[in-house]
């Protein structure tokens, strides 16, 4: 731009750089340049190990009415009086086995933000200062409600909302969504919103995973009698409530099986996480182990196509408790095959997701 009182050129604003709107009078606040945010959500980690970091944690998710929806009077008392004194430091010695203790934090944690800043590259790369990338998580922190207001502070008008769950369930997508329409209530300028929905059936998704099962399987001397997709489990009752998660699992573990060209004794799905007294979805995976190894099946793989990253549930539930289960009924080679987490053909799927939802607003 010429500035002609000095003879010369005066500098452009930052592309982000807030500005009074054209036409609008010298004292109007300035804004932001529009854009369009991204807010991928995981589902959360405690601060520390320590008993009161996992107690606020395990306050909060296991207070969540979509993850246990016992009557208040029934739960409260029950969590808050027996559960809350004791599992914060059986859950604490299981975080501290797995920590960063060097970035001071959980591998989900580390992961999420390595999967958030390959997105956001690939993403910039086409849509440049129009977009923000950002994550948070349902439990803990960053929390939905701090970075949906970072996003309306640096100018985001409309905002695509992505829960890392591969397949959808009422416990994890249903409420992390809820969360977030929460903090769009808090908003005085209130930015239309989008949320991505599961992609479970996605063919590059498959695809990330079958190659994550070659690359493993092409590095063991002997292959492994079976793979065990192991999800995340839910309530039996979610199913016939509706809930469409297990029937997502099951296409998942077809669809894999398909694209590797597999028979079907070659790969099997099983459910893992079982809480509380009722029934869960079934086959259990810390018993299913047993059984296979039982039956003669001493090598087996198991992979976690519930969980976008590795986290508690894989990197301590399957490598050690299932592993011991396995061991324990005569198994004797056992191989966790680590989640995508920030795997470039993963990123990439992600973000083809993300391309698709974004369209009408940024094409």
């Amino acid at each position: 731009m010429f500035d002609s009182k000095q003879g010369g050129t005066s500098p452009m604003p930052a592309p982000d750089a807030a500005q009074c709107p054209i036409h609008a009078p010298a004292d109007h606040p300035a804004i932001k340049p529009a854009k369009v945010g991204v807010l991928l959500a995981n589902l959360g980690t405690p601060d520390g190990y320590d008993y009161w970091s996992m107690r606020r944690y395990l306050n909060e998710f296991l207070s969540d009415k979509r993850v246990i929806d016992y009557p208040s009077w029934i739960w409260q008392p029950l969590l808050q009086l027996i559960i809350l004194t004791k599992r914060p430091f059986s859950s604490g010695e299981a975080y501290k086995s797995i920590w960063n203790e060097e970035e001071g934090e959980s591998p989900l944690m580390t992961i999420t933000k390595a999967q958030t800043r390959k997105v956001r590259a690939e993403l910039e790369a086409i849509y440049g200062d129009e977009i923000e990338v950002d994550f948070c998580m349902r439990y803990g922190s960053p929390s939905t409600r701090s970075k949906v207001r970072q996003m309306s502070e640096k100018g985001c008008r409309k905002v695509l909302f992505f829960p890392l769950y591969p397949q959808y369930s009422g416990a994890t997508s249903a409420t992390a969504n809820d969360h977030f329409f929460r903090a769009l209530m808090a908003e005085k300028w209130q930015p239309p919103a989008r949320t991505i929905t599961s992609y479970f059936d996605d063919p590059l998704y498959i695809d990330a995973l079958a190659a994550s099962v070659e690359r493993a399987y092409a590095n063991m001397e002997s292959k492994p009698d079976i793979l065990v997709c192991s999800y995340h489990g839910v309530p039996q009752r979610y199913l016939t409530e509706g809930d469409p998660y297990h029937c997502q699992c099951q296409k998942t573990t077809r669809l894999l099986k398909e694209r590797l060209g597999w028979s079907d004794d070659q790969i099997t799905t099983t459910f893992q996480s079982r809480f509380g007294p009722e029934e869960w979805l079934q086959p259990y995976t810390v018993e299913e182990v047993a059984r296979l190894a039982e039956q003669g099946k001493k090598k087996i793989a198991v992979i976690a196509p519930a969980f976008s990253a590795d986290c508690i549930e894989t990197l301590e539930e399957i490598n050690e408790e299932i592993h011991e289960s396995f061991e324990e009924a005569g198994g004797e080679e056992f191989t966790y095959i680590p989640c995508l987490n920030d795997d470039d053909a993963h990123i990439h799927a992600l973000c083809e997701v993300i391309k698709t939802n974004l369209k009408g607003w940024l094409d």
